[in-house]
This record gives C-alpha cells, sequence and structure tokens, in this order.
C-alpha cells in the first residue's frame, strides 16, 4: 500500500508541474515580468592641470582620473585626481581624446623627450589606466608638440597638423609674400601606424597675400559627412608688406577653412565665410562637429563676437546661417573657449566676453548652453562662476546621450563635477572636485 500511494504522489505531481507549464504556453509570454536590465554606467575621466610656475598655466603635467556616470553624479563622492590620479606621459599639458564609449583614452605627448609620442589606455577606474598597443612617434613628421585630433569615424583614425611660414622678398629685399607649408597627418588609432602624410603649400588670394596675410596657424581636424574631405581650421596673421614687421590693428578677414580630399590629403583649397570673421583653428578643445549633414564650427577673434559657422554638404559655407553669440548671449566679445555638442544638436559651450573679470589665470569663463537650429545660447547659472574660474585651456566634454559632464573648480580651489542634460536642461551637481594650489580642472571624457 505504501508503494502504491507512493507512487499516486509522485504521478499527481508529475501531471500538476505539466498543468503548470501547460498554463505557461505561448500566448502569455507577452504576461511574463523580467527584471529590468541593469543600466550600462559610462566610464567619466576627469583631467586635471597641475601648476608650472605660474598659477593656471597648467605647464605641471596632467593627471586623470576614472568613475562611473553613477558616481560623477553624486555630490556626497570625492575625488582628488591630483593626489591619486595617473600621471599622463608629457611634458606639458596632454592633449586627451576619448573613445567615444568613454573606455579608451588616446594621448600624444607634448613637448619634452617624449613628445609626439602616441598612447592609449584601457579605463579600468580610479588611477587605473592600463596601456594598451605599442606606441609610436609621430614627431618626425609633425614636431614634438604636435596639434592632433580624433576623428568621428569610430575611433579609428587621430589626424596631426603643423604649419611653418617664410617670408618671401625679390631681389631688392621687397616683400612679396609669406609661403605657408602645411603637414597633414593620419594616425590609426587601433593598429598604432602611420596611415597618410602630406605636405602643401597653402595660398589665399592674391589680393590678400599682397597686403601681407598669411596664415599662421592650423588646427582642428574634421571629416565632413560624406567622409571625403577634411576640414582644417586656420588662424590668419599678417605682416606690413613695407616692412615685413608684424602687422597690428589690421582688418580681420573672413573666417577660413582648409579643405583636402580624404583619405588621400590631397588637392587642398580654402573657403572664406562671409558670416563670420575671425579664426577657425581653436586651442585645445575641437572646434567643428558633424550634425545632421553639416560641420558647425566655432570662431574665435570675431570683432563681432565668436560665431558658430556652418559648413554644407557642398563643402562650402552656408552664409545665410547667422549664428552670433554676441546676440543670442546678451553680451559683448563673446570668445568661445571649448564646446561640444549632443546628437541632438544642442551643445554646451565654454566662453568669456569682454568685461570678464580678471583672475589668477586669465579672463572668467562660463557655459552656455547651445541650441544649433534654434540659434539660441542661454548662460548655465545653476553652475557657480568665479573670477578664477578659468577655460581658457578647457580641453573635453564627456557625452552620453543627451547629456554632457562639465568640471567647475576655480584655480587652486575645489569644485564639481556638472551633468546637463541638454534636452530638458537641467543641471545635476555631481562629484566634488579636490583642487591644489594653482591648479585647475580641463575637463572630461
Amino acid at each position: 500500500m505504501k508503494s502504491n500511494f507512493l507512487n499516486i504522489r509522485i504521478l499527481s505531481s508529475v501531471f500538476m508541474i505539466a498543468g503548470l507549464l501547460a498554463s505557461c504556453s505561448s500566448s502569455d509570454d507577452d504576461d511574463i515580468i523580467l527584471p529590468p536590465e541593469p543600466a550600462e554606467t559610462r566610464w567619466i575621466t576627469v583631467a586635471a592641470a597641475r601648476m608650472g610656475e605660474d598659477p593656471g598655466d597648467g605647464n605641471g603635467g596632467t593627471l586623470i582620473y576614472a568613475i562611473d556616470s553613477e558616481k560623477a553624479k553624486d555630490p556626497t563622492v570625492s575625488i582628488a585626481p591630483f593626489d591619486n590620479g595617473f600621471i599622463v606621459p608629457s611634458n606639458r599639458t596632454a592633449r586627451l581624446q576619448a573613445s567615444e564609449d568613454g573606455k579608451t583614452i588616446f594621448n600624444i605627448s607634448y613637448a619634452g623627450d617624449t613628445g609626439g609620442n602616441y598612447t592609449k589606455y584601457t579605463v579600468e577606474g580610479g588611477q587605473t589606466f592600463t596601456k594598451t598597443g605599442t606606441e609610436i612617434s609621430i614627431a618626425p613628421y609633425v614636431g614634438a608638440a604636435p596639434r592632433w585630433i580624433k576623428l568621428f569615424d569610430g575611433d579609428k583614425t587621430g589626424a596631426a597638423v603643423y604649419v611653418s611660414t617664410e617670408h618671401e622678398f625679390d631681389e631688392n629685399n621687397n616683400y612679396i609674400r609669406t609661403e605657408a607649408t602645411m603637414g597633414v597627418l593620419t594616425l590609426d588609432l587601433v593598429n598604432s601606424q602611420i596611415k597618410e602624410f602630406q605636405e602643401h603649400s597653402i595660398a589665399l588670394s592674391e589680393e590678400e597675400e599682397a597686403k601681407g596675410y598669411y596664415i599662421s596657424r592650423i588646427d582642428m581636424p574634421v571629416l565632413n559627412a560624406a567622409g571625403d574631405k577634411l576640414y582644417i581650421g586656420a588662424r590668419l596673421s599678417k605682416v606690413n608688406p613695407a616692412t615685413a614687421e608684424s602687422d597690428k590693428g589690421y582688418e580681420i578677414l573672413g573666417s577660413k577653412t582648409i579643405i583636402l580630399d580624404y583619405p588621400s590629403l590631397l588637392n587642398p583649397y580654402v573657403i572664406t565665410s562671409t558670416a563670420g570673421h575671425g579664426n577657425t583653428n581653436g586651442y585645445r578643445s575641437i572646434n567643428a562637429f558633424l550634425y545632421n549633414g553639416s560641420v558647425y564650427q566655432a570662431n574665435q577673434d570675431d570683432p563681432e563676437g565668436s560665431h558658430i559657422l556652418k559648413i554644407d554638404a557642398d563643402n562650402e559655407y552656408d552664409n545665410s546661417y547667422d549664428f552670433n553669440l554676441d546676440d543670442a548671449l546678451g553680451v559683448e566679445g563673446a570668445y568661445v573657449l571649448a564646446w561640444r555638442p549632443a546628437a541632438n544638436g544642442k551643445a554646451v559651450l565654454a566662453y568669456r566676453h569682454a568685461g570678464s573679470e580678471e583672475g589668477a589665470a586669465g579672463a572668467q569663463g562660463f557655459f552656455a548652453l547651445v541650441d544649433l537650429e534654434a540659434k539660441t545660447a542661454v548662460r548655465i547659472d545653476e553652475i557657480p562662476y568665479d573670477p578664477d574660474f578659468y577655460l581658457f585651456q578647457y580641453q573635453g566634454f564627456a557625452v552620453d546621450g543627451t547629456e554632457i559632464y562639465v568640471t567647475q573648480a576655480p584655480v587652486g580651489e575645489n569644485g564639481n563635477i556638472y551633468v546637463i542634460d541638454t534636452e530638458t536642461g537641467k543641471v545635476t551637481k555631481g562629484a566634488e572636485l579636490v583642487n591644489v594650489a594653482g591648479s585647475h580642472f580641463i575637463g572630461t571624457f
């Protein structure tokens, strides 16, 4: 009897399980509630520039420290990159770039014995950055203090540039023009190899050169939407043709961009804006970005205040696009120090303006939220400002979806990470940044 009763219980259990399985038929799959996928956090790498001889000069070297995006948004978290950060190889302020997902940091050392050396690191968190791949020196091509940028092609390519100039005279020692020789190199970021290198003479119009104008600095290459042209920002200088001495107080010409075929780096020519005047080479942060099929480019030293300029798919300036930051911000002498748009065409912009207070290292800086389509710019007042908040050397903005991460700290004082949701305008005060005397933070990556 016991054996029969046990068998009946086993059979009953089998039938019960079968019934339960049958009740979970394919038609009921939608009713099954699965636990949500955990949100993937992004590494946010903070870059800190140590003082050399003077407050805010950044010449004492660069340190980096990584935290995840959740901690970056937490004001109870405190990080001290100057005490605990990874020292990036560079004699002066390192020229850093990050992969689009924040998991890799690219560096080319600036000046000194290691100047021109390319290295990349896997971000592991905290001060742990693991060198990956092989090093390569691009110094033989573009010098030990190269100006370089990562192209937005899926983290595959970097581009470095230089220009050298020489005044030309006739047999009677009369000034003729200034020869500007440009070098352009593309670097395989994945395999640490030189992809292409070309040198070209870059000429302006005969009329401009006769007046003593020439291209004196170039920087910030960017690819067009088709991926077949490389745009390079340019700064113009001028000599007095009568003396060949540097000229001052001269007429500022329309902003210019050098265009080459890509990837061959051949057939250079220059285009000129009538919507904005001044320089397009930027300084230490990317100055031009691709959005919605066009390239949007900031200019500097514009007599009417910095503009955002637009280059369309025909590789010409769209001079009907008039985005004057003086007008948008309600200031005079707006000067774009650095900027970065999210994929929605809304950007965070670092700037100063005429009348900005002079702090320990230079003019006070501010952040603004910019809409490229609406052509609006509004100062972000939720971020605290101080006369010693110095943004001239600002380099990086970490972008995660519609959110952009920035650093705020006056020279030599503590500050915080701030996160701007470019879609809603919401500003979140994040982790504390511990500073040291005379030093400052130069962005997130």
